[in-house]
């Protein structure tokens, strides 16, 4: 129970801190770019304050100056916290709605310009995709989890075709993140954070560029087969 406690204060804490500070920054600097130079600070002093260690493999396989879709599995709630604290460069997180209604996070992440996708409405989630492909053909990268929800397993679901129509309408290359041992850290939910390892494993940029639409199954394949092959290679 103290160790609850204590994580639960630390997050607290550390997300009001730095979510304050990068709230008055992207007021003053409105490109959004603010916004990952405290979120990482705000997860690293999170995963150290939990024993959580965060391993990455193949960080340099993500474009440099390039714009890509950063597509990952979903374990836990905890995957943020390694991503943000472990991926380079500048880059928008299309998230879900309501995450965006919490105090300090939410504001935090919405002045900085991620992007807020509501599933539950095809309409809206189909904006939310165009303003995505917008930005990607504006030079920003976007993260995004390809299964649209956490796994319950930790076993990789089916992935959902947001990710894939963001890809081939922006042309943008599709860059594969596996994420393994979060759950463990996490599980979904479960309130207590256990120490533990999570590896991070990115591997090579799939082209999207002159693929038609009738591909997308093609690329769904494609893109599954390397997140599988990242978290087996991060078991062993």
């Amino acid at each position: 129970m103290l160790r609850l406690v204590f994580h639960a204060a630390v997050i607290a804490l550390s997300t009001f801190v730095f979510g304050t500070l990068a709230i008055l920054l992207l007021i003053l600097v409105p490109t959004g770019d603010p916004l990952l130079w405290l979120a990482r600070p705000w997860a690293r002093t999170i995963t150290f304050a939990c024993g959580v260690k965060v391993i990455v493999t193949g960080a340099e396989k993500i474009p440099a100056g390039t714009a890509c879709i950063l597509l990952c599995n979903h374990q836990s709630n905890f995957d943020i916290l390694a991503l943000v604290q472990s991926l380079p460069g500048q880059y928008r997180i299309l998230a879900k709605r309501v995450l965006f209604f919490i105090p300090v996070f939410g504001w935090a992440i919405w002045l900085a310009g991620c992007i807020p996708v509501d599933r539950s409405r095809r309409e809206n989630a189909i904006r939310s995709i165009g303003r995505a492909a917008e930005k990607v053909r504006g030079g920003r990268s976007i993260l995004i989890f390809g299964e649209g929800t956490r796994s319950e397993d930790g076993s990789l679901q089916p992935l959902k075709k947001g990710g894939f129509h963001l890809a081939l309408q922006s042309g943008a290359p599709i860059v594969p993140i596996s994420i393994s041992g979060s759950r463990a850290v996490l599980p979904k939910g479960s309130p207590y954070i256990r120490p533990g390892r999570i590896d991070l494993v990115i591997s090579d940029p799939i082209a999207t560029s002159g693929r038609a639409l009738a591909a997308m199954d093609e690329l769904m394949r494609e893109v599954a087969s390397a997140l599988r092959a990242g978290l087996a290679a991060a078991e062993t």
